[in-house]
């Protein structure tokens, strides 16, 4: 019995380590699920800084268009009207 005890002891402590890392990995997991779901329902500053110049881009992009159709159909106007310098 002792001889079975000398031999059996080193396999157990190799054992163990996997035993305890894989309990700690299973109680950590419900607390890392959770941080991922308000991560995932959260918006970071950053986030929030990234979506509003995208918008602001979107909307100068989307003036401009305006602008350049606008001063297209007022050179048409002055064209039609007779005027020769409309640029």
């Amino acid at each position: 019995m002792k001889k079975s005890m000398i031999f059996a002891a080193p396999l157990l402590m190799l054992a163990l380590p996997g035993c305890v890392r894989t309990v700690a990995s299973v109680v950590t997991a419900p607390v890392r699920a959770g941080a991922q779901v308000a991560d995932w329902t959260t918006t970071s500053q950053d986030e929030a800084d990234r979506n509003y110049g995208r918008k602001m881009r979107e909307k100068e992009a989307r003036e401009g268009r305006e602008v350049t159709k606008a001063e297209k159909a007022r050179r048409k106007q002055c064209r039609e009207a007779g005027y020769r310098d409309c640029d």
